[in-house]
């Protein structure tokens, strides 16, 4: 790795001497020209002596979206200037995805391994999306979620015999459409009878021994089409008109 010049923005003086003292004993080449300890400090000091790198922290004086401004204003001003973030936020998942949004070439969590001269390195050389173990880990468990997720739902379309009418028709139903408007839509060649037909026989797929005896109006419809993975909640968006 070639000697590259780095800014500190850690307003803990305990965290920014341990990540000094990191720099120090595991990353010699690293040339630490300034620390600073808010965004008005920061931005004095990048204007002044331009870094190949900033380590940035992202709570910042009691605040988390100092941070991810700090960040966005590097990346617009200054993009060839390479930012990791290292944090506590640890539990902030939102706080990640807005600074992933702002620019940021990796997080670090301020866990397990902590910072480590392959992490830098890494980054350095152009590597985006630079994560730790402990990030690493969330990331994968959401990733496994997901592809279980798609799993289950992909079975269920197959074992209640869902069509890709039921599901338009079911989809929109949760979207708050009325029959009269899902019959209105591009390539839903059905009128509000046999919408209402299509409803019925979903009734029983989806209910095969009732509904203990009540009735199965469409908003139970859509729940039980929901509880079956039959619908995806976070995928909910019409068709185009």
């Amino acid at each position: 790795m070639e000697k590259f010049k780095v800014i500190i923005v850690e307003d803990i003086p305990l965290e920014l001497k341990g990540t000094e003292g990191i720099f120090r004993n595991e990353i010699p080449e690293a040339e630490i020209v300034g620390t600073a300890d808010s965004e008005q400090a920061y931005v004095r000091l990048i204007k002044n002596e331009l870094p190949d790198l900033v380590l940035l922290d992202l709570g910042l004086g009691g605040s988390t979206t100092v941070g991810v401004e700090i960040c966005r204003y590097t990346k617009e001003r200054y993009p060839q200037v390479k930012v990791l973030i290292f944090t506590g936020e640890i539990l902030n998942e939102k706080l990640w995805v807005d600074v992933l949004d702002a620019g940021c070439d990796g997080i670090i969590l301020k866990s397990g391994e902590l910072l480590t001269r392959g992490d830098v390195s890494s980054v350095m050389s152009g590597k985006k999306l630079v994560f730790n173990q402990p990030i690493l880990e969330k990331i994968i468990a959401r990733f496994k979620a997901s592809v279980n997720n798609q799993l289950m739902r992909q079975e269920a379309l197959i074992s209640y015999e869902i069509d890709e009418y039921d599901e338009r028709f079911l989809r929109h139903l949760a979207l708050g459409y009325t029959k009269e408007q899902i019959t209105n839509l591009r390539g839903m060649p059905f009128g509000v009878k046999s919408l209402e037909k299509r409803q019925n026989e979903l009734v029983q797929k989806l209910f095969p021994d009732g509904n203990n005896g009540m009735g199965v109006n469409a908003t139970r419809l859509v729940v039980r089409a929901l509880e079956l993975r039959i619908l995806d909640i976070d995928n909910l968006q019409p068709d185009e008109d």
